[in-house]
């Protein structure tokens, strides 16, 4: 999937675009239908809110077929090797529950903050792109941006292990404010299928979701090939070390039971079914 000069102007001056219900009811279904499944193991990979429930799921595309091909699905992974201009591989793929009721914050931070100082990864030229599983609405706990906050390059970052069960690098209040005070805050919403891609230095949050409607979303984190991660800290399910570049499958991939992917860790003896 090409992006429009238009498109590219619009990334460089917000950080982030939307494409709503770029996915279709039937390739959303099929993704929907493998989440539970996903959710009720217990494995390393699954981290949980307090409540119990998932907040995050690591690394599905790799031992999961129907998202071991959405994590090589050209209408995700093109446009973001066209806005690097270079092949990317998958540095961090993820699944986050949001859960009705339970679905706790995201502090702001930036992504990158994470990525470096973690990680090891040298330069921002890496990003997210995004599909909505479930519909985001103002109440679920929607992504929120400031728009423009990517231009400021690397924030200074506190590291914060006590506000939620997820340790983040995140951006102080002082900072927060005067991002926002120049360029405002927004919260994209759209159906499920809808597709957000946003820059690694772009300054965002959510806050906890109060409503009865969960905000599921699929999250691929692609990296430059060339920006590949130096000195990683974490495990390679949060920190992926294969730097292979992405081959993309066909448009059709989600609904062609014929097409075959690798799925590396599909034994995993340390599984537990809730």
């Amino acid at each position: 999937m090409k992006l429009t000069d238009k498109q590219i102007k619009t990334f460089d001056e917000d950080g982030y675009l939307l494409f709503p219900e770029l996915f279709s009811e039937e390739e959303v279904g099929s993704l929907n239908a493998e989440v539970p499944g996903l959710y009720k193991q217990h494995r390393k990979e699954n981290v949980r809110e307090k409540s119990g429930e998932v907040r995050t799921n690591f690394g599905a595309h790799l031992y999961n077929t129907t998202f071991a091909k959405l994590a090589r699905h050209p209408r995700l992974v093109e446009p973001v090797m066209h806005i690097l201009k270079e092949q990317v591989y998958m540095h961090q793929f993820k699944i986050n529950g949001k859960a009705a009721f339970t679905g706790d914050v995201w502090q702001w931070h930036q992504d990158f903050a994470t990525w470096h100082n973690d990680d090891g990864m040298p330069d921002a030229r890496a990003m997210n792109i995004a599909i909505f599983l479930d519909e985001v609405n103002e109440f679920n706990g929607p992504l929120m941006f400031i728009p423009g906050s990517h231009k400021k390059g690397v924030l200074g970052a506190f590291h914060d292990t006590v506000t939620t069960t997820y340790p983040l690098w995140c951006c102080d209040e002082d900072t927060v404010k005067k991002l926002i005070d120049r360029g405002g805050i927004v919260a994209p919403k759209g159906k499920a299928g809808t597709v957000l891609v946003f820059h690694g230095c772009m300054v965002h949050s959510s806050s906890s979701n109060l409503s009865p409607w969960s905000r599921r979303s699929v999250y691929l984190s692609l990296n430059a090939v060339s920006n590949y991660i130096r000195k990683p800290t974490r495990p390679e399910f949060k920190a992926h070390m294969d730097f292979t570049p992405i081959r993309c499958l066909g448009d059709d991939c989600l609904l062609d039971s014929s097409v075959e992917v690798p799925l590396p860790w599909a034994e995993n003896p340390e599984i537990a079914i809730a």
